[in-house]
């Protein structure tokens, strides 16, 4: 444990998450946005359903834990929404299944905290072709489609609305960005740097319109050590310095 203690936000979920901070990855984007604010936590599992995020739920958000996240940013249903595969192996769910799944999850990490927020993500849509063309030897054939997508990525919408929980619809989100297919994807299936910065907007766009107290949206928060000092650069008039707590200038996207 190192201090000063900082308000922890999670992201929780399979391989979209796990590889959050390759490839100029949306939680390292989000790690440097919350820099000097909140510390963001990786529980990310590549290959994992539902099922298995309900089989370790209380290992990950232990509820006795003497904090708990501020945020938890959750993402299943690209493994869930693959096709069956014949020998009852994989990761496919069936749709009530990841529904009532999806539902487990929310009420758990609900009840840890009167004061923990909650951002859903649904899968994003997929590059079909490439899905295809380039699958490996390794794997038996695999079966990912935009319709199947679609219909888990409404399903998710769906209940987190009836929930009331925040949701990001990453389905539609996507589509809305020409070539989406080219350039969202490094594989037709995980995120680009292109692609995860789309879902950064969509997750500071929430943060931002949610009316939350205190409010999670990174310009509402405090920066740690922010006051002014002299060891900051001297200023070009050679008798004040500069503090550079607040500074954005190096970032390629200056977020809203």
């Amino acid at each position: 444990m190192v201090g000063p203690v900082r308000p922890q936000f999670v992201l929780f979920g399979s391989s979209i998450v796990q590889l959050s901070f390759s490839n100029g990855g949306w939680g390292a984007i989000l790690a440097d946005v919350y820099a000097r604010k909140a510390d963001i936590l990786l529980r990310g599992y590549f290959g994992w359903n539902s099922r298995r995020a309900i089989e370790v739920l209380d290992h990950v958000f232990p509820k006795d834990a003497s904090t708990q996240p501020e945020l938890i940013i959750t993402y299943f249903g690209g493994n869930d929404s693959m096709g069956a595969h014949p020998s009852g192996l994989g990761p496919h769910v069936p749709l009530p299944e990841y529904i009532e799944n999806m539902k487990q999850i929310v009420n758990y990490l609900k009840g840890l905290s009167d004061s923990t927020r909650l951002i859903f993500l649904t899968s994003p849509p997929v590059d079909e072709e490439r899905v295809n063309k380039y699958a490996s030897e390794h794997f038996s054939h695999l079966v990912r489609t935009n319709e199947l997508c679609q219909t888990y990525a409404d399903a998710c919408v769906k209940l987190c609305q009836e929930l009331d929980v925040k949701v990001v619809n990453l389905f539609t989100a996507f589509q809305q960005r020409e070539n989406w297919m080219t350039d969202c994807f490094t594989d037709g299936v995980h995120l680009s740097a292109e692609g995860s910065k789309i879902v950064v907007a969509e997750i500071l766009k929430v943060l931002k319109e949610a009316e939350w107290k205190p409010s999670l949206h990174w310009k509402s928060m405090p920066t740690e050590f922010a006051e002014d000092s002299p060891y900051d650069i001297v200023g070009a008039d050679g008798k004040t310095t500069l503090n550079p707590s607040e500074w954005t200038f190096h970032r390629e996207v200056q977020w809203d």
